[in-house]
């Protein structure tokens, strides 16, 4: 199967069924980038064609599962590594204005790089430190949506990502687990941030062969100011 027809066949399972030859080119041409760059660093550990489509791709996009994504809304991604899934969002949704945050700056470079040669605009980059940036002279509850893909658990997560959303904007956590345990352990800490659980939207990739699932979290109440804590406080010392 071409490349193209695959690309098209996987993002219509998830509901995506109208891209345009641009958008098309401008993925193939996102791969062709992460693999060349990726073998002189490390972005991802994933460089098949097929599995970079359904595991990168596809799952960046599921967010349309959860949301209404061509609504003109403002999005960060904390943590995007090689762009997932703040690229991906960006190049079926050009009406989203996203900025990317990463604390690597040779991945702030790549992305750089992907967002000049596919021609993005409304589209920006961050090297730094999340809880950095949730300060009120910063970033602080500029965004309607706030996501990660970024390995960590539902309490840190919350500790990055709550402060930068907006007062009935949210905040959307990537899993690829079962994760009512951990839901239940990260309850104080949304609350204690000023959100509250709102939904969970559970789906799979790959013919069913890769379980998936977006934690939805309201902003129902402003961060106080004590959060985020200074760096890696989250990840040593999670609130709970």
């Amino acid at each position: 199967m071409e490349r193209k027809d695959f690309l098209l066949k996987e993002v219509s399972k998830i509901g995506i069924d109208n891209l345009s030859d641009k958008q098309v080119e401008q993925f193939l041409k996102y791969y062709d980038l992460l693999v060349e760059w990726n073998s002189f660093m490390n972005l991802t550990g994933i460089t098949e064609y097929e599995e970079v489509v359904i595991k990168h791709f596809a799952d960046s996009l599921s967010l349309i599962k959860a949301f209404d994504l061509k609504q003109d809304l403002s999005l960060i991604d904390i943590g995007t590594g090689a762009g997932f899934p703040g690229l991906p969002l960006k190049i079926v949704f050009p009406n989203l204005k996203i900025t990317l945050l990463d604390s690597l700056n040779k991945r702030i470079k790549f992305l750089d790089e992907v967002i000049s040669q596919l021609g993005l605009t409304d589209i920006d980059t961050i090297h730094g430190r999340a809880e950095d940036y949730a300060k009120p002279d910063k970033l602080r509850e500029k965004y309607d949506l706030c996501v990660s893909r970024a390995v960590a658990n539902l309490s840190t997560l919350s500790e990055y990502c709550l402060p930068f959303v907006k007062l009935n904007g949210s905040f959307v956590s990537y899993k690829s687990e079962k994760l009512a345990e951990e839901l239940d352990n990260a309850k104080k800490a949304i609350f204690v941030l000023g959100g509250k659980f709102d939904s969970q939207v559970d789906f799979t990739l790959n013919e069913g062969e890769i379980y998936r699932n977006l934690v939805v979290i309201k902003k129902v109440q402003k961060t106080p100011k004590q959060y985020p804590r200074k760096a890696g406080t989250a990840s040593k010392s999670p609130i709970s």
